[in-house]
């Protein structure tokens, strides 16, 4: 008969315990305060250059802020929005984000519901597909 401890799955303290992440700072899970002005400020951009360039198209501006995550992640790690409030896409195994990872996350995320759909340590389904983790750079 398995003992309490080994019938209990283990229960992180933080978000991202269970991955190898710090509790708080560089490299910790990026909070949920964060992840949304980062988005806020996407879809502003994504809106802007919509209006700017299609007199403002709910699709265009989807396909804009989709664009800007495909090519500005595996370029510099994160969209617009996540640059300006220190945060970061990065793979879980480490390494390079590649093309597909950015190509699949954006493709969830432009769906929403599964952004929503979040784990024990904060990552959306989005993230949890993808192979991704959004963390803090500061």
């Amino acid at each position: 008969m398995p003992s309490a401890t080994q019938a209990t799955p283990s229960v992180s303290s933080w978000p991202g315990q269970r991955l190898g992440l710090p509790e708080t700072g560089p490299r910790s899970v990026a909070r949920p305060l964060r992840r949304i002005a980062a988005l806020l400020i996407d879809f502003a951009l994504a809106a802007l250059l919509s209006a700017v360039f299609f007199g403002y198209e709910q699709w265009a501006s989807t396909l804009i802020f989709m664009a800007t995550q495909v090519l500005f992640i595996p370029l510099t790690s994160g969209g617009i929005g996540h640059l300006c409030v220190g945060l970061r896409v990065v793979p879980i195994r480490g390494g390079w984000v590649g093309i597909w990872r950015p190509l699949v996350r954006t493709l969830l995320l432009a769906l929403v519901i599964p952004a929503l759909i979040w784990d024990a340590d904060q990552r959306g389904l989005h993230d949890k597909i993808a192979g991704t983790v959004l963390v803090r750079v500061r």
